[in-house]
């Protein structure tokens, strides 16, 4: 079965950085257009970044464009999210998900996606 584990998250200073990852097994990685969200208590979960089949097909929210990174590697399964300039409002649970990618199109709700891991837990202290 198709299987997404998130790692990487921890407690950081204001300003600081962090590294996310997302191992993928189950699927055939290649072909899965993958990407993060973020869920505060009491809060929707929110779309961050989306990278498609083709490496150079991205996409930010506004809020973290130009602070966060999407990468992926697909000869290790794995999508990761590089964060820079952390702010305590960036505290949440991210969580890393997958969809066949049928299409160029890059989505950002959580309904077209098929997959999700387990959510990794970022603090950042101010």
């Amino acid at each position: 079965q198709v299987q997404l584990v998130e790692s990487g998250g921890g407690l950081v200073q204001t300003g600081g950085s962090l590294r996310l990852s997302c191992a993928a097994s189950g699927l055939i990685f290649s072909t899965y257009a993958m990407a993060w969200f973020r869920q505060a208590p009491g809060k929707e979960r929110e779309f961050l970044a989306i990278i498609g089949r083709s490496a150079g097909n991205i996409k930010y929210a506004d809020s973290v464009k130009g602070r966060f990174t999407i990468s992926r590697d697909n000869d290790k399964n794995t999508v990761y999210l590089q964060m820079n300039s952390l702010k305590p409002e960036d505290t949440a649970t991210y969580y890393c998900a997958a969809r066949w990618a049928d299409t160029t199109t890059l989505f950002t709700a959580t309904r077209r996606y098929n997959y999700w891991g387990q959510g990794t837990q970022v603090t950042v202290s101010s």
